[in-house]
């Protein structure tokens, strides 16, 4: 997400970052590059217009023309009204009712609707410890109510059973009396979607609105309709008495129009993104910390947060003392290490939270390929126990056998060998001191005494 976005305004401000000295004349032309960055990442107009006209004023004061460090300054000027733009902080759900707290997803279709609804799920369940029931109000989708049940399955929510004999209000009514009885903390409702906006949709929703009287009432959309995503958020708004909005898909969406968009243009926050089909892949929303990621500057809290989260500590525990006793780095260890990774979202997503990943060519980015994980684990699986644990026996003949197994080549069992050869002599440093170093320091991050680089303060 962002990363066209990234990549043309971390270009734009590093020109004037070390000047000393910025005219009107300068101000105008880097402004003029942003705005064509904004248009060309699908950013409403009246929003581009809005956000260059802010940074003017501000830019063309004495903030920035009698600083000292004026291409700072301006760049902290277009970080400022970033983050005004998307809401100034994270809008967290209201969940203080008396439960069950009714919370309605409605959307068009395609969406993303019964996913987001089963990984708000999982959040409430993991995150909150709360009970959780989900129910399917959309009598119209083949498979939709079984989709959800499954779902609910695999996060551990508590699921409402509904038919398409019924209809989408009674559904609704039976889960919240189900709820009481059951002593729910949080009823989740997924409503039905329309391949476009009309006026029975709009009713539905409405009534099933005014039986369950929902706390929050949630605007599931695609993030890849860009600016459209806003509009159509404006058309339910109008309709609905809405509370937030949830934007899916952002993993292919590299332009970020509607995150930009949607708060401007509806006044309601975007509480949550999500990215995949996993149902651990939604995140709070945070705006300065995505403004921090599109200006180049990576987002290393929500790093820390995730690899608080998703790495095994014990697994993790189990290495540092291993190397620490002198033992190898083997090539089990390294499949482990990577399949943490991919449940961290892979190599693109952790790359994107680094600082100073704008600065670096899109050929380098495009070579982070999540693909390729999949493949070196197979290669890896395609190995004897021994081959794993003394890899410098994988010579010609071994090779081709392992190549055959995982469905490779021998160039890439090769290319799998080198990299993992790098990894051994990194984790030799590691062995002597230097992880221990590394988790001191996120430890340090996390509990906020070590802000992370790259941050403005405030």
């Amino acid at each position: 997400m962002f990363s066209n976005l990234s990549e043309r305004l971390s270009g734009t401000l590093q020109k004037l970052r070390g000047k000393g000295r910025l005219t009107e004349d300068s101000i105008s032309e880097a402004l003029r590059e942003v705005r064509v960055a904004l248009l060309e990442a699908d950013v409403a107009l009246p929003v581009v217009k809005d956000f260059i006209d802010q940074v003017r004023e501000r830019a063309l004061g004495q903030e920035v023309l009698k600083s000292l460090t004026p291409g700072q300054s301006l760049v902290k000027i277009v970080n400022d009204e970033l983050i005004r733009v998307m809401g100034e902080e994270n809008s967290a759900l209201n969940l203080a009712a008396s439960p069950p707290v009714v919370v309605m997803l409605a959307g068009l279709q395609g969406s993303g609707k019964t996913t987001t609804t089963a990984k708000l799920a999982r959040l409430l369940i993991n995150d909150q410890n709360k009970k959780v029931m989900v129910v399917s109000c959309d009598v119209y989708r083949p498979a939709a109510i079984k989709q959800l049940e499954t779902l609910a399955e695999q996060v551990g929510a508590v699921f409402q059973a509904s038919s398409p004999d019924q209809s989408p209000v009674e559904i609704a009514r039976n889960a919240l009396d189900e709820a009481r009885r059951s002593f729910v903390d949080v009823l989740l409702v997924d409503t039905a979607g329309r391949l476009a906006v009309d006026e029975a949709m709009m009713n539905e929703a409405r009534a099933i609105s005014e039986a369950v009287k929902p706390t929050e009432l949630l605007f599931v959309v695609d993030s890849m309709t860009g600016q459209d995503a806003a509009n159509t958020a404006r058309a339910f708004d109008a309709a609905l008495p809405l509370t937030g909005v949830v934007l899916t898909k952002t993993d292919g969406d590299a332009r970020g129009g509607a995150a930009l968009s949607v708060r401007q243009i509806t006044g309601k926050p975007i509480k949550f993104i999500g990215s995949g089909e996993k149902t651990d892949a939604l995140q709070p929303f945070y705006p300065d910390r995505i403004a921090s990621r599109i200006l180049g500057m990576g987002d290393v809290l929500s790093l820390v947060e995730e690899v608080t989260a998703k790495v095994d500590k014990d697994k993790a525990e189990k290495l540092v003392k291993k190397l620490r006793r002198g033992a190898g780095f083997s090539l089990e260890d390294f499949k482990s290490q990577m399949q943490q990774m991919d449940q961290m979202g892979g190599l693109s997503s952790l790359a994107e939270k680094m600082p100073g990943m704008g600065q670096i060519p899109e050929q380098a980015r495009k070579q982070l390929d999540d693909r390729q994980t999949v493949r070196m684990v197979a290669i890896i699986n395609s190995m004897t126990p021994q081959e794993r644990d003394f890899p410098d026996v994988i010579r010609g003949s071994r090779k081709r056998r392992i190549a055959n197994g995982s469905g490779t080549s021998i160039q890439e069992v090769n290319k799998l060998l080198k990299q993992f050869g790098q990894m051994q002599k990194m984790m030799k440093k590691f062995g002597k001191g230097g992880m221990a170093k590394m988790m001191k320091q996120l430890s340090r991050m996390q509990a906020g005494q070590g802000g992370p680089p790259g941050r403005f303060r405030r």
